[in-house]
């Protein structure tokens, strides 16, 4: 990544929108500029409403239980910030500069918020690396290594589509995902989770021991007590 005094006419561009970073996808700008915000919308909502989400319930958010975490896919971190909401302490990994870039400017935000900035400085924690190496290294412990690595979507509703058509062009499938289930296997100390759309087939062809599922995503779990 270069700084530019202009916005250049192809590839991708991180773009300073007021007091936040987004990143824009300048061959089809009329995708929209992709950025993270806890403090509005669709993660907002999640923040009133997200106790009896699917994900807390495959992490195993219980009364009484809240599980530390390592997201090893951190993508936007909507996922981890709904888990620190409910009291996780969450560790997220991202590789991508791009992404790590818009979480790092996300969280810098919601850190000054008057209203969720405490527990979002203690309970989120965010670290630029493969998450392959960092596991594979054992330099990170906990509960639960949660894992949502990008699959091909298929038709969704336009704004999630656009958003996840920036993400496949800037990044890609995660590749090497199967690798990366077996290093989470190793790390976690009560269950790995692997988000998966509902027609994808399990990582590594390794069957969960649960599962959950909504109309759309199901939650493999991997339990390991």
């Amino acid at each position: 990544m270069q700084r530019c005094e202009q916005l250049p006419e192809t590839g991708f561009c991180l773009v300073l929108d007021g007091e936040s970073l987004a990143l824009r996808y300048c061959d089809e700008a009329k995708l929209g500029d992709v950025k993270v915000d806890f403090l509005a919308g669709r993660v907002a909502h999640r923040r009133q409403y997200g106790g009896a989400e699917a994900v807390s319930k495959a992490v195993g958010v219980k009364k009484g239980q809240r599980p530390s975490v390592i997201d090893g896919t951190a993508g936007l971190g909507r996922d981890a910030f709904v888990l620190a909401n409910l009291g996780c302490e969450v560790t997220m990994l991202e590789r991508s500069p791009w992404v790590a870039a818009l979480l790092d400017d996300g969280l810098r935000r919601a850190k000054a918020d008057a209203d969720i900035g405490s527990w979002v400085t203690e309970r989120m924690r965010l670290i630029y690396a493969s998450s392959i190496d960092d596991l594979a290294h054992q330099q990170l412990q906990a509960d639960v290594v949660y894992l949502d690595p990008m699959y091909p979507h298929r038709k969704k509703s336009a704004q999630v589509k656009k958003e996840m058509r920036v993400f496949q062009l800037l990044v890609g499938a995660d590749l090497d995902a199967d690798l990366l289930l077996e290093q989470a296997l190793k790390v976690a100390q009560k269950r790995v989770v692997v988000k998966r759309p509902s027609y994808a087939e399990p990582l590594a062809g390794k069957v969960a021991h649960n599962h959950l599922s909504t109309k759309t995503h199901r939650f493999d779990i991997y339990s390991l007590i």
